[in-house]
């Protein structure tokens, strides 16, 4: 049923005029009928669509309000999520300094980071995250970090004392203090063939040590012995972007890598430097889904790396690949004379990680969370 407004005759509100007008007079007159019929339409349609709601099925208004509750409702869920932005290593920060970043490197002061804070939640926080990500996405491939969370006490207390990451254990992995360069083959050829352009950053760097004792973006560690430095491009998933700035080369060859963990705390890549006569302390990284890769850029004699007990010495131009959830340390016993020992190290995936994990775990650990 169509209801239509009933159109009033014009034929009674246009009375011939007895007198004759100007003709300004008779526009302003003809103007204010036409304005006149338009309110009776206008006053008609709406008591006519009055009327058609008040006829209306109650089933159907009530549908109809049901679907609007149901739009507001989205609208309103939709609007107070907040995008999460991920880090990548691919494309520079814009921002002048990231919260956090101090001299260079980047301070953690959430209670809630899974990377620096142990707390008895922290798999059900790491749970509760695999499951956001499975919602969103999949469940498919899930298998192993599910096994992992759901049993990762068990994991790390059993684990033998040569290897306990600290945070986080992916089963099922092949397990070995070092790798093979055809383990990530690509990148490995790719750090080797910029040995020099790397170098050439890192000397320019080194000069500002000559004048004042802690150059502006480097972080002295704590070792028993000796002077350990690093200068962070990337480090714990976040972009250190005035240290990005001053090695720009060094940076954009991160975004050419196929395997650098760049979007979750698990990855870091830096200059490392060892003045003669400093040992590092023995100790675990956080997880075995990495291998640690370091380009020699300058390596004296005397100084070793031994990871899980295996000595190994570095060679300037060539990558060295080791798994740094074993018990590992590093020194440098050579004289004064010789220089430090440095290296470009970069964070890599392990090469049994598949591609849905690599994506699910750079959520699940993403900075921040």
């Amino acid at each position: 049923m169509v209801w239509v407004p009933l159109r009033p005759t014009r034929t009674d509100r246009r009375a011939p005029l007895h007198a004759p007008t100007p003709r300004g007079t008779t526009m302003s007159l003809e103007w204010l009928v036409g304005w006149s019929w338009s309110l009776d339409g206008l006053r008609d349609f709406i008591a006519t669509g009055i009327q058609s709601f008040r006829d209306c099925d109650a089933t159907a208004l009530a549908a109809v309000a049901c679907l609007t509750v149901l739009f507001v409702w989205y609208c309103y869920h939709v609007g107070r999520e907040q995008p999460r932005a991920y880090a990548s290593v691919n494309a520079l920060m814009q921002s002048t300094e990231a919260n956090g970043v101090q001299n260079g490197y980047v301070y953690c002061h959430s209670p809630e980071c899974v990377r620096c804070t142990h707390h008895d939640g922290l798999n059900q926080k790491l749970y509760h995250n695999l499951q956001e990500y499975a919602k969103r996405y999949s469940w498919s491939g899930m298998g192993r970090i599910h096994k992992g969370i759901r049993e990762q006490g068990r994991y790390l207390n059993s684990r033998p004392s040569i290897q306990k990451p600290e945070v986080f254990f992916l089963p099922d992995l092949p397990t070995m203090p070092y790798f093979s360069r055809d383990a990530q083959k690509h990148d490995v050829e790719l750090l080797e063939r910029n040995f020099q352009t790397i170098l050439c950053e890192f000397e320019t760097l080194y000069k500002a040590f000559s004048n004042c004792s802690l150059p502006q973006g480097w972080k002295m560690n704590s070792t028993p012995s000796g002077e350990w430095f690093t200068f962070y491009l990337v480090n714990q998933g976040m972009c250190v972007p005035r240290n990005c700035r001053r090695c720009p080369r060094t940076y954009r060859l991160l975004g050419s890598l196929r395997t650098c963990i760049g979007n979750n705390v698990f990855g870091n890549a830096c200059i490392s430097v060892l003045s003669p006569g400093t040992v590092i302390t023995e100790h675990y990284g956080p997880t075995n889904i990495r291998i640690r890769c370091h380009l020699g850029l300058k390596t004296p004699s005397n100084c070793e790396l031994v990871v899980g007990g295996e000595p190994q010495c570095w060679a300037e131009g060539r990558c060295l690949l080791f798994d740094d959830s074993f018990l590992h340390t590093a020194f440098h016993e050579g004289a004064p004379e010789d220089g430090p020992r440095v290296v470009f190290m970069v964070d890599l995936w392990h090469p049994n990680v598949a591609a849905a994990e690599r994506q699910a775990l750079d959520f699940i650990f993403a900075p921040g969370r």
